[in-house]
Order: structure tokens, then sequence, then C-alpha cells
């Protein structure tokens, strides 16, 4: 099979995977839809230096969270920027202004609770964000998490109880007495 023609079915066969995965990570359709594209760039860039040494789906995993976790730290530091130069501007300027969302599904349903489970998960650390969404949004085993993050299944299982019970921390409400 030549290279487009592999890259083709790639993407036919893993955009959804992709998109689904910085969906969970930015939660804004156009930056998921951007983080996508992106990723799709890198593959096509990187297909013929492709080693075979992990799955395709694992090494495409493995590209879709590192440009989303690129793209949020390139967006906190834009978000930094702007809020300074929002200090200074003219009166006839207007800051950038920045977007904020809910997950599709929170949209559809307006569930206050899955808002503040997916705040929740946007503030634990990247590493534990992405175990929870690796094993419970994506729904991969944890030895197809432990690849993709290329830890051992221990260190997958330690991290991923680490996040429940951050999260746990993050979800109760603290009583004042």
């Amino acid at each position: 099979m030549n290279l487009p023609d592999l890259f083709r079915n790639l993407y036919l066969q893993y955009f959804k995977l992709v998109y689904n995965v910085a969906i969970q990570y930015v939660q804004n359709i156009e930056d998921a839809e951007e983080i996508t594209q992106d990723v799709f760039v890198k593959v096509h860039e990187k297909l013929d230096t492709f080693k075979r040494e992990a799955d395709i789906k694992t090494w495409i995993y493995r590209i879709a969270i590192n440009q989303s976790l690129d793209f949020i730290k390139a967006k906190k530091s834009q978000k930094r920027w702007s809020f300074l130069s929002a200090l200074s501007l003219d009166n006839n300027e207007r800051p950038i202004e920045i977007s904020h969302f809910n997950h599709p599904g929170i949209l559809l349903e307006q569930n206050e609770s899955m808002q503040k489970i997916f705040d929740a998960i946007n503030r634990l650390p990247d590493n534990q964000k992405t175990v929870i969404i690796l094993l419970k949004i994506e729904q991969n085993s944890m030895t197809e998490t432990a690849d993709i993050m290329k830890l051992s299944y221990k260190a997958v299982d330690a991290l991923f109880q680490r996040a429940k019970k951050n999260l746990e921390l993050l979800l109760t409400p603290n009583e004042e007495i």
C-alpha cells in the first residue's frame, strides 16, 4: 500500500478516536477540530519514519494526547498574554475574548453534576487527567493505557488510584465547622 492510501486509511479509521481524545482535553469543538487536524498533519509528516515498535493505534493516541496537552499549554500562555494586554489597552481596543465551553453532552442534557465532574477532571495534573480519559472515557484497558502512556501496568494503576482520590477531594464539598 502506498503512503497516500495508507494515510487515507489511517485518517478514516482513527479520526473519531483522535477527535474524542482532543474533545476530552480541550472541551471545545473548534479547538478539538484544530487539534485533530494537527494530529493528522503530524501523522502524515512522520508516517514514513514510524518504526512499528508500537501498535499504530497506540502511536496515534500518543500524538493526540501530546498535541492536546501542547494545545492546552499554548492556550494558557495565550490567556496570560491576553490578560496582561487587556490591562494596557486603549479605550478603542477590545481584549481578545476567551470562549467558555460546555462538553456537547452537557449542552444536550444541561447536567450540572457532569459539568462539575469535567471541571474536576480538568483540574487534575496532566498525567492523572490522561489516565482518567483513557480508562474511563475512552474505555481503554489498563494494558492499552500503559502502552499509550509508556508506563508499566502498576504505574497506571497507581496513577488511576491517585486520580480517583484527587477527584473525590475535588468533588466533595468542604464543610466549615
